[in-house]
């Protein structure tokens, strides 16, 4: 969507040089108010310090990494950005935006992934303000953040601070939204694990890296249209939902044994195959393949076995 933010060129001031004006002006009324008492300097006098009051609303000042969205009566006029204190024309709506880093801890939802299985998953994310007009403007951020005055919440007593962090919590409220919508996209694209040892595919458990940009890269696609960035996000919690948490992990148990029994036996069958050799080439004792198959089916059991075996001491010989 093409942005249509611009910089304000309207007509500014050194705030303070307006204020040495402001200061003179009000000298110079109270020295006519005392000298001169006709009625027509009198209503001079008071339309000059109307004119004074007014003027005192055009002050502004803005602090590294914010903004002032400028109306004149409904009118677009631009973006304030400049650093300092300045004045500018008093019938111009200053509205104060924040475009300072902040972050979002979404808690985890439940979602279903890529073969149905129901999943937690939460992210944490990093994200900015980059278009003041289209934050402004191309969604409803400004009703969002007056709900909570119309409800009493001290309506009547509102701050600018307080209004500009309504309005920055409104852009939260839109960043929480469409993060849970982009995580469950990208949740049920992948599994949550592979279970299959000869199936190497991507997963949100082993994907990493990956699976962040994926997230970032639609996060961005969803909040281009508020003006909004993301800078960094990444999955921070990642879990089986609680109904199939206990098979799961009784699934993921089964598979660890039969992955270690796998080794336990490889290293068995190399023993075995280890004694045999040396005794063949040892010459310690002749063995026929009947006394062969006996030993290797032995030593098997006893390097295969859960518990330790119980040796039995053979008194006879070999050969009976």
């Amino acid at each position: 969507m093409e942005t249509k933010e611009r910089n304000f060129t309207g007509f500014r001031m050194n705030g303070f040089v307006m204020m040495a004006i402001h200061l003179l002006l009000l000298t110079s009324l109270i020295v006519f108010g005392y000298w001169l008492l006709e009625v027509w300097s009198m209503v001079l006098a008071s339309l000059l310090v109307l004119v004074w009051f007014i003027l005192m609303a055009g002050y502004i000042q803005l602090e590294p990494n914010e903004a002032r969205v400028m109306i004149f009566f409904g009118t677009y006029k631009g973006t304030f950005r400049e650093t300092g204190f300045f004045w500018v024309h008093p019938f111009l709506d200053k509205k104060k935006l924040s475009l300072r880093a902040r972050n979002l801890d979404v808690e985890p939802i439940k979602v279903n992934d890529k073969i149905g299985n129901p999943i937690l998953i939460g992210l944490v994310l990093v994200w900015k303000l980059k278009d003041t007009y289209k934050a402004m403007f191309e969604i409803d951020s400004q009703t969002m953040a007056a709900q909570p005055m119309q409800k009493g919440e001290g309506a009547n007593q509102i701050s600018i601070g307080n209004v500009v962090a309504n309005r920055m919590n409104a852009f939260e409220n839109f960043v929480k939204i469409q993060s849970d919508a982009a995580l469950r996209q990208v949740a049920g694209q992948y599994a949550y694990d592979d279970n299959e040892a000869d199936v190497q595919e991507l997963t949100l458990r082993s994907g990493g890296e990956e699976i962040n940009e994926q997230l970032e890269q639609k996060l961005n696609e969803r909040l281009d249209m508020a003006g909004m960035e993301v800078v960094e996000a990444r999955i921070n919690y990642l879990a089986y939902a609680p109904e199939i948490a206990a098979v799961m992990l009784r699934r993921q148990q089964a598979s660890a044994i039969i992955t270690a029994r796998e080794k336990i036996v490889e290293g068995a069958v190399s023993m075995v195959k280890m004694a045999l050799q040396k005794l063949s080439q040892e010459q310690i004792v002749e063995l026929d393949e009947e006394k062969k198959a006996a030993m290797v089916s032995n030593l098997l059991v006893v390097l295969c076995a859960d518990e330790a075996a119980q040796p039995v001491v053979n008194t006879g010989t070999l050969n009976h």
